[in-house]
């Protein structure tokens, strides 16, 4: 029997050491553009090699599509055991990121794992375990990190210089979508088939930012609506209070139901303000710490002084390209990846305990009870409808944007 780091050895001496050969997982409207960039050479350290999809038309559109030299698999157990790729990128349905993910890491393959890492954290805490067991390089599809607006607001927060978080707001409803896109997949806005609906699909990357510069709440309380602008099953408008650890609150709001919809995350420390909106930064700097001014001033109307600054950032958003170079680097070279594998379950935990706090109708702390989120969920699943129905892909080239898809 040969132990997986050995295997991983083996692979890594015969790789071409200018190139990580690169399996996809699922060519739907994520995984095909992916494939589409990989063949265009935006990746320089990156070929793809192969491809697999269960949905036989999307086979005919790697066919028809993709360089002959592409491997097409029927699925991806076939393409993992192949044998022809080092790595490779899962983008299924959400429920078998995990279960394929280890699949690969018992194979002795890199994985990069698109958004989210799983459904529940329960699965997820499993895949990260085994993940730990390897030697393997696991990586989140979290492009958003490359985002130099949201770098450097992680930059401001986490450098301590305006002091603690007080306050968290985000509302990010520019996730419009129509009944069309939903009825795009048999698998979309279904308890079984996708486990959740914004906060699963649009918003994993919104929940990471969050918990990646303001850090994980301690406690939520949030109301969650099924069907509320569409014919689906799932959630599509979003409200949840959050407490943190230091005593500081938030509220995050997202829905796909507004036209037009609203990103604004803003976030209020002790001697600043930062806005995040559409894109732009803004920081308004105090002169001195706001609960020092509070106890010390003597006027019972007057404000902190302060101004806005100029921030200076360094312009780039490489989005997902950027997350597959940095993953190549760190198989070629060790150099760091945009987001570890492992971090994937702290956004989906903030996302499992507002779901949870909906179903329960009370607040939920954080570390919650993952079996009783898991058996609620089940209870969903168990009357999930049965959706058919041709599936529909679309081109989300162009489609990214601050959001992202």
């Amino acid at each position: 029997m040969v132990n997986i780091n050995d295997t991983v050895l083996l692979r890594k001496e015969n790789l071409d050491m200018d190139k990580v050969r690169m399996g996809i997982i699922g060519v739907g409207n994520m995984g095909s553009g992916h494939a589409k960039s990989l063949v265009a050479g935006k990746v320089p350290e990156m070929e793809l090699v192969a491809v697999a999809d269960l949905n036989p038309a999307r086979r005919e559109w790697a066919k028809e599509t993709l360089p002959e030299s592409v491997a097409i698999y029927e699925s991806g157990d076939e393409l993992i055991d192949s044998g022809c790729c080092d790595a490779v990128l899962i983008a299924v349905p959400h429920y078998q990121h995990p279960t394929l993910a280890i699949r690969a890491f018992g194979k002795g393959l890199h994985v990069m794992c698109e958004k989210p890492a799983g459904v529940y954290t329960k699965q997820v805490r499993e895949m990260n375990e085994a993940a730990a067991k390897t030697n393997v390089v696991f990586g989140m599809m979290f492009n958003q990190r490359t985002n130099h607006v949201y770098r450097k607001m992680h930059e401001l927060v986490t450098g301590g210089e305006y002091g603690q978080i007080k306050r968290v707001n985000w509302i990010i409803t520019d996730w419009y979508r129509t009944q069309a896109y939903y009825d795009s997949g048999n698998w979309r806005a279904t308890w079984d088939g996708e486990g959740g609906g914004v906060l699963l699909n649009q918003c994993p990357h919104n929940l990471d930012l969050l918990q990646w510069i303001c850090g994980l709440p301690v406690k939520v309380l949030a109301v969650t609506h099924n069907g509320k602008w569409h014919h689906i099953e799932v959630e599509d408008d979003v409200t949840a209070y959050m407490e943190f650890e230091n005593g500081a609150t938030g509220v995050f709001i997202t829905s796909t139901g507004d036209a037009p919809g609203t990103n604004r995350f803003e976030i209020d420390l002790e001697r600043a303000k930062i806005v995040c909106e559409n894109d732009n930064l803004s920081v308004y700097e105090l002169e001195e710490n706001e609960r020092e001014f509070c106890f010390t001033c003597k006027e019972g109307f007057k404000r902190p002084d302060g101004k806005y600054i100029t921030v200076e950032t360094d312009g780039q958003h490489t989005g997902h390209n950027g997350v597959l170079a940095a993953f190549a680097g760190k198989i070629l070279h060790g150099t760091p990846l945009v987001a570890e594998g492992v971090e994937g379950i702290r956004g989906l935990t903030l996302s499992n305990a507002i779901h949870l706090s909906s179903w329960l109708g009370r607040a939920v702390e954080i570390p919650f009870d993952e079996d009783l989120f898991l058996a609620e969920l089940n209870k969903r699943r168990a009357t999930s409808r049965v959706k058919t129905g041709e599936e529909v892909h679309f081109d989300t080239e162009g489609t990214y944007g601050s959001k992202t898809e």
